[in-house]
Order: C-alpha cells, then structure tokens, then sequence
C-alpha cells in the first residue's frame, strides 16, 4: 500500500519532468523533399521510384484556378479549400475516408445552406480519379466546382440548381494512385495494393521502369529473329510500328524496363494490380473461382467492398438515399457508358427506367460530340462478341442503388476523325500529323538507342502514355473537361423539383345532430423533368413512396375526445409496434406513390367535425429523391 501511495505521488511529478511532444504528422512522398517516392504495402519487387515533375501537371496552385494544364491532388485541395473559404455558404469540405496507404479521400458538398438541409434536396454525385491514371476524370470534376460556385449569383440556372439541390463532388477517390501517377514515371490501374497480376506466386515482381531518365515509361523496340513487327514502311520518319503477326517480323516491341523475375517477360506485374471499378457488389464475382468452368473477374479484389476506396463510395451513397444522379467517371474510349454490364438493358430493365437512360445517351452526345452511348454489355461491345464485366459500378448504381448512373470515358486518344495526310486510311500516321499540328509533337517520343543490361541494343520511345495516349495532354484537357462536366450539369437540370398545386376544401354534407363531413384535397407537382423515383429505385426500396404527413390541430382537436374524425379510413397513422404503446395521436399520413415529371399527385380524404369551433390542417411532402415540401397550413371552420 506504501509502494502504491508512493508511486501515485511520484508520478505527476515524473510527467511534469517529461517533455512531451505530440507524434509528428505523417508525410507522404508527394509531400517530402526527398528525390525518392516509396509506395506502401509489402511486394516482391521495387516500391520506390524517382520523383518526376511532368510539364502537363501543376503541382502548386497557382493564384487562380485554370484548366491549361493538369493539378497535383496538393493542388486540388488547395484550390477545394479557398473554393469553401470564398463560399462558406455553399460549400463544405471534408474526409469520406481513408486510402489503402492511409491518405484522407476529400469531398466537397455545394449547396446553398441557408435553403434547407443538403439531406433534404434532391442530389448528385460526380467522382473522379478512382483510375490512378485516369486524371481527366479529376479534372472535369473540378472544372464542375468552378462552373457552379463561380457563376453562383451571376446566372440565374446554375443559382437555382445550387439553391435547389446538393451537389457532392468528389475529384480524386484513390489519392494513392493519383500520387503515384503524378510524382513518378510509373502507371498502375487503381489502388496500389500489391497484387500478383501473372499468377506466378510474387507480388508486383515485374514493374515498368525508366531505364533512361527522361520521366516517361514507354515502348522499347530491338530487332529480334522471331519478332511480330517492322517499321511501318509508309511512315518515313520510321517512328510507327505495324504488327505483322508472331514470328513475322524484325522487331520485338516491349515495356520499358527489364525482366526482375526471369521469366522471359517485361513489366508484366507492376504496381498494384486491383480494379476499384470491380469492386462493388451488385453481381461482383471472384478473380480467381475454385471449379474451372464459372465466370470470374480479374482485378475484382478479395471480396465485394474490400477495397476502402469504393466501399467509401457505396457507404456514402447508401447513407445518402436522396441521390439521384450519379457520375463516375474514367478515360479513354470516348463514351457516355452505363448499365447493364452483363445482358441486354431490354432484359433487365424496365422500360420507363431504360427511356431515361437511352434519352441522356443522346443529351450526351448532343453536349459532348462522343459517337458513342449506351450500355457496357452491347453498346460498348459493338461490333465484337459481348463480354460481361462484373462487379461494376453502373450495375451497382441502376440494379442496387437505383438511379441513374454513368461511368463515362474521357478522351479519344487523339483518334483521327479525318485522313489527314490523304491514304484513305485513319491510323496512326495522322495521329502523328495531329500531334505535330495541335500538340506541338509532344505526345510521341523520339526513339533513342539505349544499351540494355539484357537484351544488348533497344531503341526507347513511342507515344506517350499518359498524357497523349490515356489523358490529353495539356492544352487540351479543358474542352475534355468541360464538355463532360455539362454533360453533368444538364443530367442536375433534370431532377425533380416539387411546388404546392391547389388545396381544395369541400362541404359535402351536414347533419342534423350538428356535425358536418367535408372534403380535403391536397396536391403538389413534381415541376422536374425525372420522376420523384425510378421504377428501379422503388423496387429494391431504396426510396419510399412519396408522401402527405398531416396533422390536426385546434379547437376541435383538444381534449381527451377530439371532436373530429378521419372517414374511411381514408389517412393512416403512424403504429407502433405494440397495440399497448398506442396512444392518441392528431398526426396522419397518405402514400401516393411517385410523380412523373411535370405530374401532380393528390391526396383526397374526407373528415367529420362535431359542433362549432376551428380545425387547423397542417401538411407537408416528404420524398427520398425528389425533395421536402415545407409545411403549409389551412383551417376549417
């Protein structure tokens, strides 16, 4: 007891002596001056690379948001939080989540707070970058948060799509990936956890790497007995190279890097491996499956939901019903693309659900110039067998969630749309005639003779695969980015939008004991152009059905015996669960299911008061998607 009395003594006395410091703050490669970037997770081959500064990227903000040039995610934040400085009444900022390697996921929610709660307007989502590489996404996403807050008061639409609804952007769902792609020569599909993409038993064993140092991974080409291509004899600069088939040719084309594990093969199990865009759980399906002869799905992860960057998205969603619309966007084909991914939309969707979805296909289009629109399974398909695609987001977002989902493609790369140099062909020989005329010859990279530890001679070179072959390259995002972003702001322009209709109070009939039935009808009008729900959306009962909440007040309802009555039982009212519970209650309801757009729904009852005096009606609209209408009263007399 002694020892005890003495220690509980000493021990302020021992703090107090102590200099205590909190845990410094983790800094990732992206942020440290160090030359080097080291990605986490543990895998058998290299985790660090050199750090690269990319002339298409700005990697501080600058002192005004543009769209000349690419932004680091420092950047994007940057510019999010003086975005919420400048517009503390529209925007709120903060963490959804936690990447793979511990980086926060930011997202902003655009609303005008002082109209209502953002949980009580109908809403969308856009994200962008769940593709490490797929920046373009990021950059539409941003281009959307500056179109909405800086023409916020200055024209009249986008004021009103503000007031009236929530918009949640979300411009880099997988920070790692994005960081990665951006301070490295490196590329990989999604989240960087360590995969074993060529089934060898090691993970990530084989990255790309820059052998030369420019700060670009591309092809190597070497001349080799049993090659499959030659120097494409109508290019004249001998930069492209045509396939001719195995065995065919003089040149061998391959990775940047070298053969780690002796395999015979090059940068073929690089960094990560996993597809977040495979992730979900509507008809997710298994990368590898036990019997040989069931579908599976590469890069699904281990289970639905494993990976924190898409369980963020389907939490935040399923948390937030009153979302509508939903885009989650990619790069390159270039295409509006959307459910379902596994059969024909006539086999598995409903009729007034698929018009809207074939309708904002041709809104796209119109918007954008993409040629193409429509479902993964078919449209995306086109002209090759259909392959299902499991796991994917469009599916979750229409079969699961019950909205109108895209999962668009940005950027064309720099597909010609003319023969430019007049061979009747449109390959890559007018690629190469664009690029010179509108790039100024950026995106391909001159071939350069490089002593290769294994291979002797290679020449190093090719089209650049970031920001010419999966992004544009600066200088030219912007319309890429814009254009999507509209294509965005024409599916808000769609979403229902309730008002008050007529109230109609009716004496139908009195009697002689001194009571007296009467008639209430009450309508609201959905002034939107989409139904207060898809038909989808009401059969998995991610919306309840709109409806009237109303409730009696006054003279007529005081006391122990209200004097009044609801006919017919033409209102319902709110049970509990047990009949013991029960108590009397002036609080009513009707269901009226879901308004079409530019439709009125009516709630019609009839009710009996007894003597004189006053009876207040109180009601209001509740909707998941559509919106609340404020309460709005009338009294009976």
């Amino acid at each position: 007891m002694k020892h005890q009395l003495f220690l509980a003594a000493l021990l302020p006395l021992t703090l107090a002596a102590q200099d205590f410091r909190s845990l410094p703050e983790k800094l990732f490669p992206e942020q440290d001056t160090t030359k080097i970037y080291t990605v986490g997770g543990y895998r058998h081959g290299i985790s660090f690379f050199p750090k690269v500064k990319n002339p298409h990227v700005e990697y501080e903000a600058g002192s005004q948001l543009t769209f000349d040039k690419f932004h680091s995610a420092p950047a994007i934040y940057t510019y999010m939080k003086r975005f919420a400085e400048q517009y503390p009444n529209l925007v709120d900022i903060y963490q959804v989540a936690t990447s793979y390697e511990g980086r926060p996921i930011y997202q902003m929610t655009v609303t005008n707070k002082q109209i209502g709660k953002p949980t009580d307007k109908p809403a969308a989502f856009f994200e962008g970058n769940r593709h490490s590489g797929e920046v373009s996404s990021a950059e539409s996403v941003m281009w959307l948060m500056h179109y909405l807050l800086d023409n916020y008061g200055k024209d009249a639409e986008v004021t009103a799509l503000v007031d009236n609804n929530t918009i949640y952007l979300r411009p880099i769902n997988n920070p790692d990936g994005h960081n990665l792609y951006m301070y490295t020569a490196t590329m990989n599909r999604s989240t960087v956890r360590p995969v074993d993409n060529d089934g060898d038993g090691l993970l990530d064993e084989d990255s790309p790497i820059d052998l030369n140092g420019d700060g670009v991974i591309v092809k190597m080409r070497y001349k080799d007995k049993e090659g499959d291509y030659v120097i494409d004899p109508r290019d004249k600069s001998g930069r492209i190279m045509k396939y001719v088939g195995k065995g065919k040719g003089e040149y061998k084309v391959v990775s940047e890097g070298i053969d780690h594990d002796g395999d015979g093969k090059i940068g073929e199990d690089g960094i990560g491996g996993l597809d977040l865009h495979r992730n979900y759980p509507e008809n997710w399906r298994p990368m590898q499956e036990k019997t040989g002869h069931g579908w599976s799905q590469s890069g699904a992860g281990e289970a639905p939901l494993s990976e924190n960057e898409t369980k963020a998205v389907v939490s935040f969603l399923l948390e937030n019903p009153n979302i509508y619309v939903v885009n989650s966007m990619d790069t390159r084909v270039p295409m509006h693309l959307r459910a379902p991914s596994t059969s024909a939309p006539e086999e598995r969707m409903y009729p007034e659900d698929l018009k809207w979805y074939t309708y904002f296909d041709e809104v796209g289009k119109s918007i954008t110039g993409y040629e193409k629109a429509g479902d993964v399974y078919v449209a995306y398909n086109e002209g090759r067998p259909s392959t299902p695609l499991f796991g994917h987001g469009p599916d979750f977002g229409y079969f699961y969630y019950g909205a109108i989902w895209y999962g668009d493609e940005i950027w064309d790369n720099a597909k010609p749309k003319e023969d430019l140099n007049g061979d009747g062909e449109k390959d890559e020989l007018d690629q190469l005639i664009w690029d010179e005329k509108e790039n100024g010859g950026r995106g391909f990279i001159a071939w350069q003779t490089y002593q290769h530890p294994q291979l002797g001679e290679v020449e190093i070179g090719g089209w650049d695969p970031k920001f010419f072959s999966q992004n544009a390259p600066s200088g030219q995002i912007e319309r890429w980015a814009k254009n999507e972003a509209l294509f965005n702001v024409a599916m808000l322009k769609h979403l229902p939008r309730l008002s008050w209709a007529d109230w109609e109070v009716k004496k139908i009939k009195s009697y002689k004991n001194d009571s007296t039935d009467y008639r209430v009808r009450l309508s609201y009008r959905n002034e939107g152009k989409l139904p207060t729900a898809l038909r989808q959306a009401d059969l998995i009962k991610i919306v309840k059905q709109d409806r009237f909440n109303i409730q009696f007040a006054g003279e007529l309802a005081e006391g122990e015996k209200p004097r009044y009555q609801v006919l017919e039982e033409t209102l319902s009212q709110p049970r509990p669960w047990r009949k013991e519970d029960a108590k009397p209650s002036h609080n009513y309801y009707k269901e009226v299911g879901h308004a079409a757009g530019g439709a009125t729904n009516t709630a019609e009852f009839k009710i009996r008061v007894y003597g004189s005096g006053s009876l207040q009606l109180k009601a209001s609209v509740e909707t998941t998607r559509a919106g609340q209408l404020p309460e709005k009263a009338m009294t009976i007399q």
